[in-house]
């Protein structure tokens, strides 16, 4: 089976050709962020038809946005500000003549890892990418949950301490904290600085309550780790588990598995996915 998956972001768009699991060719350009709606779509467009053949089944698109779901309409993409409402899934199905599927970019995550990368042997997984902000995907019953509108799983907007789970669990926590990113604190901590290494610990229990929470609501077999901040897991790995370790439930705290992504290209693989997913609903 050969699907299409495109990864788009603020500042570029990459596309990938998928068969077997595997990304066997990319397409990748900058995105004209600031430019028209119309600028936007050609750079996509563009990118797309690089990689299209008449071997491909299906597109999936993961958007840094909120998506109708219903309509494969998205709204308030970040940096694209021309991008305030598209119907993206309309305007492809009708220049390609294939089925579109478009959902965040969180979304995509799990799905990505519940069809090709670590999540495969769960059927209850949240893939949390921890990177500038705190945003998750569900696989329920082998299947991803959206909800109605495109908003399940936002644990980083829970209430937290005088903020909320995003400002102390995320890539905002060391910029806001300690007025630096968390990519000049890890070569800190990987050159053996102390304080460095402190902070991280001080972030890892964060991330563990966090998790703790995910625990509660959800209930899931593993949460998978990605994004950024996942890179310097090593340094906040036992004070994370610390965290988790007041978990109330003894036997779900034995059984819940905490990984961290290795999936290379799980932004295009997991736009791929969303093409799987709708097979099982």
């Amino acid at each position: 089976m050969a699907l299409v998956g495109v990864d788009l972001g603020g500042s570029n768009v990459r596309a990938g050709l998928v068969e077997d699991g595997r990304v066997i060719k990319i397409s990748a350009r900058p995105v004209r962020s600031q430019g028209s709606a119309e600028e936007v779509l050609a750079d996509l467009q563009a990118v797309l038809e690089e990689i299209i053949s008449p071997q491909v089944q299906g597109i999936g698109i993961g958007v840094p946005s909120v998506v109708d779901l219903e309509t494969g309409t998205i709204y308030d993409v970040q940096n694209i500000p021309a991008w305030k409402e598209v119907p993206l899934e309309r305007i492809l199905e009708d220049r390609y003549l294939l089925p579109v599927y478009i959902n965040n970019d969180a979304n995509c995550f799990a799905a990505g890892e519940k069809h090709f990368g670590l999540g495969q042997p769960y059927d209850h997984l949240v893939g949390l990418i921890v990177g500038t902000g705190l945003g998750a995907g569900l696989i329920i019953d082998g299947k991803l949950y959206s909800g109605p509108n495109c908003g399940a799983g936002e644990f980083g907007m829970l209430p937290y301490l005088d903020s909320n789970f995003e400002r102390y669990a995320s890539g905002q926590f060391f910029l806001k904290s300690y007025g630096r990113s968390g990519k000049e604190f890890y070569e800190l901590a990987r050159a053996g600085d102390t304080e460095a290494k402190k902070i991280f610990e001080e972030f890892g229990h964060h991330l563990g309550e966090a998790l703790k929470a995910i625990m509660y609501a959800v209930d899931p077999e593993a949460i998978i780790l990605g994004g950024s901040v996942s890179r310097a897991f090593e340094f906040f790995k036992d004070s994370l588990q610390d965290a988790i370790s007041t978990f109330a439930y003894s036997i779900a705290l034995k059984k819940i598995r905490i990984l961290v992504s290795t999936t290379e290209n799980i932004a295009i693989l997991g736009a791929a996915a969303l093409y799987l997913d709708s097979l099982n609903k």
